[in-house]
């Protein structure tokens, strides 16, 4: 019973130790609370030069396609040797030769019908004048036994010549009357004979033209610069009308279709033409309206590092809207696809090359453009004037590589951040570090300076 309590006494003196250093120091001298300041980094706002341009991919195919299709049917006796595939032939080489010997022999059968028909309207000719001729004295013989008919009448009345030889002339009369006639009629029909005979005529020149260009259709040429695309024909072979020999491409244009957005591809001719287009939808209309946006195109290959550009023109959109990916086809010619070619360094836009597209605008000044990691649902992040967040929502009218375009909710002096910041309390105090090299790539994208990848 007394053990327990032995345990009081150390209890009793550690208190009263405690008590007395206790009572024998002032208190922790106290602070007011301090606010911490986040880093982050900020860009001021600067309304700066801004291209629209959307970007797509396609592949290179030639701007114009040759199919060689035989007009007339024959044995083929001669094939350009270097009529291969790959090929490239300069315009007006022979490429195919089509045996002429019928077309030959059809050009001198029409020639002699022609001839036999000139002869044959000179014989009319000669025909006319000797009938008219011929006319002449049968009129003549005519009038004298007009003549003689009236004398033997009034010899008659006198009683000095019979009734028979008055009759006997009259039947004379009859017969040279019956000649002339003929020799009218004849005339008459000369002028039909000849008109028939001219037609013939111009028949057998009809014949003798389309034998003439028959002929010269064994002789098949390139009609452009071209790389020979497939060979479907070979020497002594017979070919029939209509049948395949070779495909051409042209060399001077290659044309680009890319499928692109719709959306973005309407929101870059928004913000080229933000006060809209006005009338009504017409092919003219539209092609004015083409022109209007002022585009301008660039072809590039990207090969490894390596990145080549051929200045492109806007041709023309697709006719059709793909349903499923619900992209446009815009259509960009290249000149010159082979003549600016380089070797080593700059290769032919050769049909089949997969390639990007970019479709630009004119640039726009005085446009608000922020990165889009400064875009959090909407709404940006501000260092106002005290250094304090601020959470404003703003409208972006169009989205393009790494950056936004901002209609309303920002304007020139705002300070926008461009870090994280999580968590994003509005009125938190912010210590803001200007950002030049997000500033200067910022507006290097806005102006197209900067290919996107």
């Amino acid at each position: 019973m007394v053990r327990k309590f032995l345990i009081l006494p150390p209890i009793l003196i550690g208190a009263a130790v405690l008590w007395y250093m206790a009572s024998g120091r002032e208190g922790p001298e106290q602070r007011p609370a301090a606010e911490a300041a986040r880093s982050v980094r900020a860009i001021t706002i600067e309304p700066t030069e801004f291209v629209p341009r959307v970007v797509g991919f396609g592949s290179v195919y030639p701007g114009k396609v040759w199919n060689a299709t035989a007009q007339v049917g024959g044995e083929v006796v001669h094939v350009h040797p270097d009529l291969k595939k790959g090929a490239i032939l300069p315009a007006g080489t022979e490429i195919v030769r089509i045996a002429p010997d019928d077309f030959q022999l059809a050009i001198r059968q029409a020639q002699a019908n022609i001839r036999s028909a000139e002869a044959k309207l000179a014989e009319l000719e000669v025909t006319e004048k000797n009938t008219t001729d011929l006319l002449a004295i049968e009129q003549r013989g005519l009038d004298l036994r007009n003549s003689e008919l009236s004398r033997k009448r009034n010899l008659l009345k006198r009683g000095t010549v019979a009734r028979a030889a008055l009759e006997l002339e009259q039947r004379e009369m009859l017969a040279q009357r019956k000649k002339v006639q003929d020799l009218k009629n004849t005339l008459r029909l000369l002028p039909t004979q000849r008109a028939v005979q001219q037609e013939q005529i111009a028949v057998y020149d009809s014949q003798l033209a389309s034998a003439q260009l028959n002929l010269e259709r064994t002789r098949i040429t390139l009609p452009f610069d071209a790389r020979i695309a497939s060979v479907s024909v070979e020497e002594k072979q017979f070919v029939q009308v209509g049948g395949a020999l070779a495909t051409g491409d042209s060399l001077d244009v290659a044309e680009v279709e890319a499928q692109m957005p719709i959306a973005q591809f309407r929101a870059m001719i928004r913000a080229s033409t933000p006060d809209g287009l006005s009338g009504g939808f017409t092919p003219q209309s539209f092609s004015a309206a083409i022109r209007s946006f002022g585009f301008s195109a660039t072809v590039r290959l990207r090969t490894g590092n390596d990145v080549i550009e051929w200045p492109a023109r806007f041709a023309r959109v697709s006719d059709t809207v793909d349903p499923k990916t619900r992209t446009i086809g815009a259509i960009v010619a290249v000149d010159g696809a082979y003549a600016k070619a380089v070797p080593g360094e700059r290769p032919p836009l050769t049909k089949g090359m997969f390639v990007e597209i970019e479709i630009r605008t004119p640039s726009r000044t005085g446009t608000i453009v922020v990165p889009r990691a400064a875009l959090h649902g909407g709404s940006v992040y501000i260092a106002d004037g005290g250094n304090r967040l601020n959470i404003r929502p703003v409208s972006v009218s169009l989205y393009q590589d790494d950056f936004a375009v901002v209609e309303k909710g920002l304007s020139a002096g705002d300070r926008v951040v461009v870090s994280d910041l999580v968590p994003a309390v509005p009125g938190m105090l912010l210590k803001p570090e200007d950002d030049p090299d997000a500033v200067a790539g910022l507006k290097a994208q806005a102006a197209g300076r900067v290919s996107p990848r």
